[in-house]
């Protein structure tokens, strides 16, 4: 990188809350955040927004009437903008771009209007509008009146991370000195759960004959980072999570972007990853650049909950570190996977780790005894074409 990056703001809605205290509170707790719903004649595990989320999500839509057909998607990333804006002190300003991403978009108002236009052979006026994948970026553009850039893209689960990527290029470039970037994602609809669970990768409900609510509620239906699991466990969550760049070290920087890496790499599947994952392995070490991988004290996997994928992202870590594997952690045991919002909700808790040098620890997977400060934290995103990006994290000052 040429320049080092200042994260000034950071905001999300998630099943943990709706402001970064919220958030930090709830990771205090070894609980997770999943519910039971019936869907397709059946039961899933979900991890739905917060109440105090949700609220803040119905009375945007409620404020204004243009907002009242727009997707949970754009709502979800409208709320989080307009509390890191508040955060970041940029309320005075406009000049600033906008980079949101969403691996689905609207996906509850896609299939809403396909099925209205199956049923009655007719499309509605708001149906193409409103489900365009450029909806999300536009919207918080206009909530904001920004007068910046405004992009919107989709590269699977690891989108929101591409966001910051795309960010710190626009600030390298100079073309920019401030951009707003993140990833929002509503996909808890019957059809999307539908997809995960045709690719046998979902975490399976238990019986509620044979299961009773206290055995439910004292387990972890999401084994994330478990590497001795013997079945996929992956839990679909919905989220927006966004942070406010600028350009070089500030005073009320919240961490300091010091590197960044990507790769890409080719696939004998189309959701397969190799059994290293060579991609993690390349965007780990372009993120480090030349700092020595004992300056690393954690990382924040992607570790979905499934098999193959937190196994070799692990195996990646090996081949990276060594004898000096940092501590390891992931948030999807808590609040399942949100899709292209899930790396932007690693880079939260990894701000917040920072903030205050407190580490978070998958509750059933024994933690790597360390006294030393939390200084520099690796965060990491995939998704499904080998997509992979790092973010390298430190504490401001």
């Amino acid at each position: 990188m040429k320049e080092k990056i200042s994260i000034t703001a950071i905001a999300s809605v998630s099943p943990l809350g709706s402001t970064l205290e919220e958030t930090w509170m709830a990771y205090q707790n070894n609980e997770h955040y999943f519910s039971l719903v019936e869907e397709n004649e059946g039961k899933s595990w979900v991890a739905p927004l917060s109440s105090s989320a949700r609220l803040k999500v119905d009375e945007l839509r409620l404020s204004d009437s243009k907002y009242k057909k727009l997707d949970d998607s754009v709502l979800f990333a409208m709320v989080a903008s307009r509390n890191a804006v508040k955060r970041s002190g940029w309320e005075n300003t406009a000049e600033f771009g906008i980079n949101m991403g969403s691996s689905r978009g609207a996906t509850k108002l896609f299939e809403q209007y396909h099925k209205e236009y199956l049923d009655t052979g007719i499309s509605s006026t708001l149906s193409s509008p409103t489900t365009t994948l450029g909806n999300i970026s536009s919207w918080v553009s206009h909530d904001l009146g920004a007068t910046g850039p405004e992009i919107s893209h989709s590269i699977t689960c690891s989108t929101g991370l591409h966001s910051v990527l795309n960010g710190v290029a626009w600030l390298s470039s100079g073309m920019a000195t401030k951009f707003l970037v993140g990833a929002s994602e509503a996909p808890l609809t019957n059809f999307t759960i539908a997809q995960m669970k045709a690719l046998k990768i979902y975490a399976k409900a238990p019986d509620s004959n044979s299961d009773s609510v206290i055995e439910r509620s004292r387990s972890y239906p999401c084994q994330a980072l478990n590497l001795k699991k013997e079945y996929n466990t992956m839990i679909l969550g919905e989220a927006a999570s966004v942070a406010c760049l600028e350009t070089g070290v500030v005073n009320n920087a919240l961490a300091i972007i010091d590197g960044v890496g990507y790769a890409t790499e080719i696939l004998k599947h189309n959701t397969s990853i190799s059994a290293n994952a060579v991609c993690f392995q390349k965007s780990m070490k372009m993120a480090l650049g030349d700092l020595d991988v004992t300056e690393v004290d954690a990382i924040v996997m992607h570790a979905p909950g499934t098999i193959k994928g937190d196994s070799s992202e692990y195996n990646a870590i090996q081949e990276v570190f060594g004898n000096h594997k940092p501590q390891l952690t992931t948030n999807k045991w808590k609040i399942g996977h949100t899709f292209a919002t899930s790396g932007m909700l690693n880079l939260e808790l990894a701000v917040l780790m920072l903030q205050h040098d407190k580490m978070i620890s998958v509750p059933f997977i024994e933690a790597k005894p360390n006294n030393r400060n939390i200084k520099k934290i690796l965060v990491n995103a995939v998704g499904f074409g080998g997509n992979a990006v790092s973010i390298l994290v430190s504490k401001n000052g």
